[in-house]
């Protein structure tokens, strides 16, 4: 008998092969599938009759099948398998490709339900790989209605997905629901077993809505409940005192070989501030790609360690790590600071001093190490800190009380050890930094705790980054540039969407492009590819070859978004770019221009729909990130709920950043149970959910 924590193996036709894949997309439990919420829904309310179908336009039809026979293309090496079907009006083609089993599903004279988009092919209409189900009894639920469309991954079907979950939806019901019941009488809102039943197969738009009004609450309200209690424990909190050390300050600011903006002085002054009284800091550091967050946040650091006291800053990947661990170690290089550098693979300290890893961990405990900077692995290792007073967490927005007290528990100074007093307990201040454009006001609502700052200048004398639209007529064209900015010593990033070819989607796939481009654009050149699924170590081995000019060209997808400086690459080419959100198109341009090369990035798509067009259009006119973050709403089409589209800040499944409204009532519902009864006792499967939460953020 199924349950919610059954493993998806026990579902009927799911053998292990489909398992595996499903497991790529985090799916193990039928819980995990009932969470997979679709993206979007193709509207096939209406059954239309062949001889008025619109060309370039998805559609469903309901026919009979007259002739059905397999092909094989010897010039691309594929099955082909072309149909004939008619209804009462006229008949249509149908071709699949690379799908012979079709051809023995269906016979000659079997109703069927299909829905695709139908093309126009010299003249007469043909639907191009569309869905296809019989019609035995009943209404069909993969063509037919308000048809659910998930992310998927290789070999793995929207059809195969909608069945799967259609066998499961049922249990939905045994969900307990954590939200307490006078908020959702209060707030209107859907039991969440409705809710969920009615996101996967919803009867009208009506529906959807009303789900997903419940789902984003949810997603809201767990963020503001956290907020209020982060902010709550620390104003009761203590942490020690950073005395602003004006004159060295003043004398690192002369050294740079750069001037300052007026939005990083600013910056650095409110941190400087925060870090100067005994109550730890909670600040939020935003920044395009570029603007020039680390300066500041060395700034802060070097006051720490002129106070005798440890700052720690981690970042999400080792190359990361090294690149500021060999920018900070320059910059800092006349002050004497020690510097440490802890990874997996690297333990360094200050320039080129290898030492052991049991050394540096020595050296860290004693306090001779004043600034660490590493990866999640600071918090993770065997690491004690004298007295650790500063925690800088570049792109990790939800580092809260718990992470802290990790840290403070790791400090072996018995000043800095927790303790409770009349001053409640001694906490690291905290910095969290991120190139993720979103608006103060925003901000301020999603996260309560958090003080804001905010750098909108670039550095002087950076060059405009060169965006264009390419439509696939001009895509020789585009590879002819880019040809002759490799000659010219130049190197290139490909973005692609997917990672493995999906004929269902229509969409560029890393491995196919990578392929492509390897083999027939560029068979010349040093290509390499990167995704999510590759161990960290490959990853680690791409990326510092691609810094060393070994590979030329780097296909990848949007694991390069939080990346590293590379100063020789110029053009940044995004395929499917009407896929990604504007704010994610925004940060990929900012893997180029960072030194004093002319830099390109060109936005190929061969998307007609002008929704597309005009949001691709607004990254050509507009550089800022903030404008561009706040226009994603706004050209963001209807049945969107979540995905490429919507990546960024924080991760949600299917709540939006600009949804003030929903976002205030989420805030004032947390602030009234918080006021009602602080310690959540009075609601425990509320506090439980929330409790499991906590423990799951942690550093990616």
């Amino acid at each position: 008998m199924l349950t919610l924590n059954s493993d998806i193996t026990k579902i009927n036709r799911v053998g292990a092969t489909t398992a595996n894949r499903l497991k790529r997309l985090d799916l193990s439990t039928v819980y995990d599938l009932l969470l997979y919420f679709p993206f979007r829904y193709d509207d096939f309310r209406q059954i239309t009759p062949i001889e008025k179908l619109p060309p370039n336009r998805s559609a469903n039809i309901v026919g009979q099948i007259e002739l059905i026979q397999n092909k094989r293309s010897p010039r691309k090496r594929m099955y082909i398998t072309e149909a004939l079907v008619s209804d009462k009006t006229e008949t249509i083609k149908i071709i699949w490709f690379n799908q012979p089993f079709i051809a023995r599903n269906l016979r000659v004279g079997d109703k069927v339900s299909l829905a695709g988009k139908v093309e126009d092919d010299f003249g007469g209409l043909v639907m191009m790989s569309p869905i296809y189900e019989k019609i035995l009894q009943g209404q069909a639920i993969h063509t037919q209605g308000l048809v659910p469309n998930y992310h998927l991954t290789a070999n793995i079907t929207q059809k195969q997905i909608t069945f799967i979950i259609k066998q499961v939806v049922g249990l939905s019901n045994q969900i307990v629901d954590w939200l307490p019941f006078e908020v959702k009488k209060r707030q209107k809102l859907l039991n969440i077993n409705s809710a969920i039943r009615k996101i996967h197969f919803p009867a009208s738009f009506n529906d959807i809505d009303q789900a997903r009004h419940r789902l984003s609450f949810n997603e809201l309200f767990l963020l503001q409940l956290q907020s209020q209690l982060i902010k709550r424990e620390l104003q009761s909190s203590q942490a020690d005192i950073v005395t602003f050390q004006e004159k060295a300050t003043k004398k690192f600011v002369a050294s740079l070989p750069f001037i300052l903006t007026n939005d990083q002085k600013k910056a650095a002054w409110e941190i400087l501030k925060d870090l100067a009284i005994d109550k730890p800091m909670a600040r939020l550091l935003e920044g395009d790609v570029g603007s020039g967050k680390t300066i500041v946040a060395v700034m802060a650091m070097l006051n720490v360690a002129l106070n005798k006291k440890q700052s720690v800053l981690m970042v999400p990947t080792e190359i990361l790590a090294q690149q500021h661990f060999n920018s900070i170690s320059k910059l800092l290089a006349k002050t004497k600071i020690k510097i440490g550098l802890l990874t997996r693979s690297a333990k360094c300290i200050n320039s080129q001093d290898k030492i052991t890893k049991n050394k540096l961990l020595e050296l860290i405990k004693t306090g001779e190490v004043k600034i660490i900077i590493g990866t999640h692995a600071l918090i993770q290792e065997k690491v004690e800190f004298k007295n650790l007073t500063l925690a800088i967490i570049d792109e990790q927005h939800r580092f809260g009380v718990e992470q802290r007290k990790m840290l403070v528990k790791k400090s072996s100074s018995p000043l800095s050890l927790t303790r409770r007093g009349a001053k409640g307990e001694v906490m690291p201040h905290l910095l969290s930094m991120t190139a993720t454009p979103i608006p103060r006001s925003l901000a301020l609502a999603l996260y309560g705790d958090l003080d804001i700052s905010i750098i909108r200048q670039m550095p002087k004398g950076r060059k405009t980054i060169i965006t264009q639209v390419v439509s696939e007529d001009k895509r020789k064209q585009a590879y002819d540039f880019i040809k002759q900015q490799i000659k010219n010593d130049r190197q290139v990033f490909v973005i692609c969407p997917l990672i493995d070819f999906s004929d269902k989607l229509g969409v560029k796939s890393v491995k196919e492009e990578f392929k492509k481009l390897n083999e027939q654009v560029f068979p010349d050149l040093a290509i390499g590819f990167l995704h999510g699924r590759m161990k960290g170590k490959e990853k680690e081995v791409v990326m510092r070859d691609f810094l060393d000019k070994k590979i030329k060209i780097l296909v990848a997808t949007s694991v390069v978004e939080v990346g590293v400086d590379v100063p020789n690459a110029t053009i940044m080419m995004i395929e499917g770019a009407d896929r990604f959100g504007l704010a994610q198109l925004h940060q990929f341009r900012g893997r180029v221009g960072r030194a004093e090369h002319q830099s390109y990035c060109f936005l190929f798509t061969d998307s007609l729909v002008e929704r597309s067009l005009r949001r691709l259009q607004a990254l050509v006119d507009c550089f800022d990130g903030f404008a561009l973050a706040k226009m994603d709403l706004k050209l963001r089409g209807p049945g969107e709920v979540y995905g490429t589209m919507q990546k960024g800040f924080p991760q949600f499944k299917i709540a939006t950043l600009f949804d003030y409204e929903l976002m205030k009532q989420a805030r004032d519902e947390a602030t009234k149970i918080i006021n009602q009864n602080p310690s959540l006792t009075n609601w425990p499967v509320l506090k439980h959910k929330l409790e499991k939460l906590n423990k799951a953020i942690h550093l990616e």
